[in-house]
């Protein structure tokens, strides 16, 4: 959940907070930051040939209700990055005094242009009303905000698990930290979005708090925390995720940023996808979170938006970071990374490393260009647990989103299309042998098989 500005040449000196570590119930929760690696330009053969096997399925649904959208923040995106982090406790509650007023109403109309006007909901877009909660309430449902209850911080502040006395519901609380790289146009900003959002794979708001200097946001809560946890921070007697969990997990953060990309209207730039923001419910179900730097994208015959380069180190396309043009295609390349992180197991930046092996993208580039070595890139956590047809596939789907050119990089809905195909794809460790390093003969074996079906 922690952004900031990054620069398209991934900046390896940025010293990293240290990890915090809490157990709150049955439950652990971990957090850390990382930065950005170095272009690449990565090339791969098989997506089409996952596009071809995909159009066999005939049951993949595509009708979406729509969802609606306001427009947010049109020009006032690049004072955000500008604003001090050291603000006056004055100050500070100048800015909100009129908010909570404005929140009330769904409407961000401002005297200063700050915000385009947002029109209420008119019963015709999927998302429903957050509910305006008291601070009262929600000292409550934390416990006066007790450590026990802390999961994770980030950019926009503290995330603490509270329990709801009037209904009984277990939820997380996201507090706004006065001095954080993130503010009150971020908070309404997530406010906005997913009031105006519906879909299975985005997190849902459940309300949000605008009470004196304070302001939170109230949202469902997922109880296996986030998919950088389980990749990453793993605790000892904790199984490593299978491969039907990753697929199942790439193909739902696939979706949610489709409906984002295609089915809200205006479509919306997410400018913040990453493990950390991929949320995990029971069964490893996911959901995009963390909406405070989503952007209205181009429309008409306009093919980008400009706007002060935000995001965080690791994720961030390179057109975008060196030109402050951001498209949808953006949004493509961090899926790209994500996806990489979900079949190698490795971090998008990791320092613990050697020098040629710190950035993933580069890191891959030249096992992208020779498939006999694609077996080389599973996560070795997976221990050889894999089909290794499918891991040929996924890494050419994110081979293809992690081309330099933005225009090279295919559209979300091919996205799913490939991945919903590999996650329907089950794969049996009792029937399907592991894939050894030292066994090569399955792994050409299968090549030659797809070689085959491609030509």
């Amino acid at each position: 959940m922690g952004c900031f500005p990054c620069s398209g040449d991934g900046d390896t000196s940025v010293k990293k907070p240290q990890k915090k570590i809490f157990q709150t119930n049955n439950h652990q929760y971990k957090r850390v930051e990382h930065s950005q690696p170095k272009q690449d330009t990565p090339m791969a053969s098989q997506f089409k040939y996952v596009k071809n096997e995909e159009a066999k399925i005939t049951n993949r649904s595509t009708s979406r209700k729509d969802g609606g959208y306001s427009n947010i923040n049109r020009n006032g995106e690049a004072k955000i990055a500008k604003r001090s982090t050291s603000r006056k406790d004055e100050s500070y509650s100048n800015i909100h005094q009129n908010e909570e007023a404005e929140i009330a109403n769904r409407s961000t109309s401002r005297k200063d242009g700050s915000y385009s006007n947002i029109p209420p909901a008119d019963g015709k877009t999927g998302g429903a009303k957050a509910q305006r909660f008291k601070f009262d309430q929600l000292i409550a449902a934390t416990e006066d905000f007790k450590e026990d209850y802390f999961l994770g911080e980030g950019g926009f502040g503290k995330v603490y698990k509270g329990h709801l006395e009037d209904t009984g519901e277990i939820v997380a609380i996201k507090q706004l930290d006065p001095n954080g790289c993130q503010g009150v146009r971020e908070f309404v900003v997530e406010v906005q979005t997913l009031s105006k959002a519906d879909h299975p794979n985005l997190v849902k708001l459940i309300g949000c708090c605008a009470e004196g200097d304070q302001r939170l946001l109230v949202y469902e809560y997922m109880a296996l925390g986030s998919l950088e946890d389980h990749l990453f921070d793993a605790w000892p007697n904790e199984k490593p995720l299978d491969w039907n969990s990753r697929m199942k997990i790439a193909a739902g953060a696939a979706r949610g940023l489709e409906y984002l990309h295609d089915k809200m209207k205006p479509p919306i730039i997410y400018r913040d996808l990453k493990c950390s923001n991929i949320l995990l419910g029971e069964g490893y179900h996911p959901k995009l979170s963390d909406f405070g730097l989503a952007k209205v994208g181009p429309s008409g015959d306009k093919t980008h938006v400009s706007t002060r380069v935000m995001g965080t180190y690791g994720y961030c396309a390179p057109d975008y970071a060196m030109t402050g043009q951001l498209t949808f295609k953006s949004d493509i390349y961090s899926f790209g990374v994500v996806l990489l992180e979900i079949i190698t197991g490795r971090r998008a930046i990791d320092h613990t490393k050697s020098a040629a092996e710190q950035n993933l993208v580069a890191w891959a580039k030249p096992l992208f260009k020779d498939r006999k070595k694609f077996y080389k890139m599973a996560d070795p956590a997976l221990d050889g647990h894999y089909p290794i047809r499918s891991l040929y596939q996924a890494l050419a789907i994110a081979a293809m989103c992690v081309q330099e050119q933005p225009n090279m990089r295919p559209p979300i809905v091919d996205i799913v299309t490939a991945l919903n195909y590999l996650a329907s794809l089950k794969y049996d460790p009792e029937i399907e042998p592991p894939i050894r390093k030292s066994s090569k003969s399955s792994s050409e074996k299968s090549r030659k098989d797809d070689d085959e079906e491609t030509s």
